[in-house]
């Protein structure tokens, strides 16, 4: 009996350190200064509902939803809340995780930090200008970079390039 209770209080310790760890690191990262600043009601009215979920919540569109899987014209990925340029068409690919993916983002478009939800530890990226949670990026994506930045296509808004069909 008495190491099942110690077993319980040790469990149950770990489990407050751990969302205490992840409690400060989110903090830590909401506190980081960008460009682009708005209030919540702000962010609320600006962007539809799914956006502000993924873009201000680090929620996570369900896969194979956004029309942008399709997209094949040229044109450049911008951020669906700061409309920073993120990604150029060039460097998207089909990676068939039901998600918008690409090899290499614009230079100094993305930031990134460490995300430790659901017991993994991943990188998630985010706009440099706003902060804004745009997905994850991994290291099985293919040459040049061997990386896939896997994003929500409701993070994202895409702009043909001139004269593109």
């Amino acid at each position: 009996m008495t190491n099942r209770r110690g077993l319980l209080a040790t469990a149950a310790a770990g489990l407050a350190g751990l969302g205490l760890w992840r409690a400060s690191e989110t903090a830590a990262a909401a506190e980081k200064a960008f460009e682009v600043v708005r209030s919540d009601a702000e962010w609320r009215r600006i962007l539809t509902p799914a956006q502000y979920d993924v873009l201000r919540k680090h929620g996570t569109e369900r896969a194979g939803t956004s029309p942008l899987n399709a997209e094949k014209r040229k044109g450049t990925y911008h951020c669906a809340g700061c409309e920073l340029p993120l990604f150029s068409s060039e460097t998207k690919y089909e990676s068939g995780t039901g998600w918008p993916s690409f090899h290499a983002p614009l230079d100094n478009a993305i930031g990134t930090s460490v995300d430790r939800a659901f017991f993994m530890t991943r990188t998630e990226v985010h706009c440099r200008r706003c902060g804004g949670h745009l997905g994850h990026v991994f290291d099985d994506g293919p040459p040049p970079t061997g990386k896939r930045y896997c994003m929500n296509g409701v993070a994202l808004k895409f702009v043909p390039a001139e004269g593109a069909a």
